[in-house]
């Protein structure tokens, strides 16, 4: 099962209303604390059962055999029923893969950063590892910023696109930009995975959810995957 949060339906004062999941933006602990409970709770899941990274834009991967902090890791992955991994971005793309039959599933945190370094693939390779097999993952990509939208200087662009030439495009405006769902998509697709789907949604266009392009101080919205 899986599930992307919005900015509805918390707690938290602006600029991060208000339900900011994120704890390192500077937000109260206690609001993001109760905006983590009310978030499990609408999946159906403890608050307290949630492995949450702490995202460093990297390419490491860590495995999560019960709830808690894994730091400095941009995806993880796990065979643990009690588990639900949980992944942040206001912009960047969470993508979120399971094999049912193997009873695995993962999450990643995909920026430029992360997709030029190669966090997508590295996440599928560990799951693999651990007895997935991609011809049966299924992922999603969520919502991100669009490539209409992402506007980058022409020397990032070309660094990113070295890394995965799906990634590198040209915004609404004519400038060079980054699609990072599009980077995203290609590297599952070589990794052997079939079954992949996209949030269609742009961070920066919709106002339900957080966008650090578009606001500048902001909240965090989430991605979740559990074992049903």
């Amino acid at each position: 099962m899986a599930a992307f949060t919005s900015r509805d339906g918390g707690v938290s004062a602006p600029p991060f209303d208000s339900l900011n999941l994120g704890g390192a933006v500077g937000d109260d602990p206690a609001a993001v604390a109760r905006n983590r409970q009310l978030a499990a709770a609408a999946c159906g899941r403890a608050a307290d059962g949630i492995a949450w990274m702490r995202q460093v834009h990297g390419a490491d991967v860590a495995y999560a055999p019960a709830a808690g902090a894994l730091p400095d890791v941009d995806a993880t992955f796990t065979d643990a029923a009690a588990v639900t991994l949980g992944v942040l971005a206001a912009d960047c793309a969470l993508v979120l893969i399971a094999d049912a039959a193997a009873r695995i599933i993962g999450a990643a945190h995909a920026g430029r950063e992360g997709i030029a370094a190669g966090v997508v693939p590295a996440l599928v390779r560990s799951m693999t590892g651990a007895g997935a097999d991609p011809g049966r993952m299924r992922a999603i990509i969520g919502p991100a910023i669009c490539g209409a939208c992402y506007e980058v200087p022409w020397q990032l662009r070309a660094r990113v696109a070295d890394a995965v030439p799906e990634a590198g495009c040209v915004t609404r405006k004519g400038s060079p930009g980054i699609d990072i769902r599009a980077g995203a998509a290609a590297q599952l697709a070589r990794a052997g995975l079939r079954a992949v789907r996209r949030d269609p949604r742009c961070t920066a266009e919709t106002p339900t959810l957080y966008s650090y392009r578009r606001d500048g101080q902001t909240g965090r919205f989430a991605g979740l995957v559990w074992l049903a």
